[in-house]
């Protein structure tokens, strides 16, 4: 009877032992490779794919500004004209992501700020016979004129060729003909102490010294049949 409950307990001692997990599978490894063995799958499941970052949207002209290449500043990109104060009487109503004003004589979107040495970029699409341009460096705010600064002008029909788009009115006639009615263009006008620069479309229009006009803000003109602007920027100098 001894020898029988020796023998007993020595193979009950097998059996815990053989029912013990093996050291080499952590705890968590066996449920999943018992589900795998269960349906002959050796696949995982995939890990959950982290979200993407959504790209920031300028909502105003402000916005559109901080997310801007550095050194620019943006006045105009179809969102508020908050950059400008309006002078004469026309309408500009902004529609998609341009500005525009028809049919209005002597009136100007005026920047509120003053600027001496810039780089200036915009975007223009007249009409037909449209009168219409780029004022920079006016003294008066309140009285934009081609005598009060400089006139970077966009009027193709000029009957003065001399005063045609790409001209600088009453200093410099176009150095390069140019059409732009009805479609849109790119004026590019660089000020830099007395040397006045302008491009239309990447093609220069002209090249002035004068150190008649130093300072003031920017404005943009409708005198006469439809015209529109858009993308509107500057970078100081």
């Amino acid at each position: 009877m001894i020898y029988s409950r020796t023998a007993l307990l020595f193979l009950a001692g097998i059996f815990l032992v053989a029912c013990e997990p093996s050291g080499d599978m952590p705890a968590g490894d066996e449920p999943a490779a018992e589900a795998a063995a269960e349906d002959g799958s050796s696949e995982t499941m995939p890990e959950a794919a982290e979200p993407e970052a959504s790209e920031a949207i300028a909502q105003t002209t402000t916005q559109a500004s901080l997310l801007s290449e550095p050194e620019w500043a943006i006045l105009f990109a179809g969102h508020d004209l908050t950059s400008f104060n309006a002078v004469g009487d026309a309408e500009w109503n902004i529609i998609d992501d341009y500005v525009e004003a028809d049919g209005y004589m002597g009136s100007f979107l005026v920047t509120r700020g003053h600027y001496t040495d810039f780089l200036l970029q915009a975007e223009f699409w007249p009409g037909a016979n449209s009168n219409s341009g780029i004022f920079i460096r006016n003294g008066d705010p309140q009285a934009i004129s081609a005598m009060g600064g400089y006139e970077l002008n966009i009027y193709d029909t000029n009957e003065n060729a001399d005063n045609r788009t790409g001209s600088i009115v009453g200093h410099q006639p176009p150095m390069a003909e140019v059409l732009t009615e009805e479609q849109w263009n790119t004026y590019e006008i660089t000020a830099q102490g007395n040397r006045i620069t302008a491009s239309v479309n990447g093609t220069l229009t002209a090249d002035l010294e004068d150190d008649t006009h130093a300072s003031g803000p920017i404005a943009f003109q409708n005198n006469g049949g439809l015209i529109r602007f858009r993308n509107i920027r500057i970078r100081p100098l």
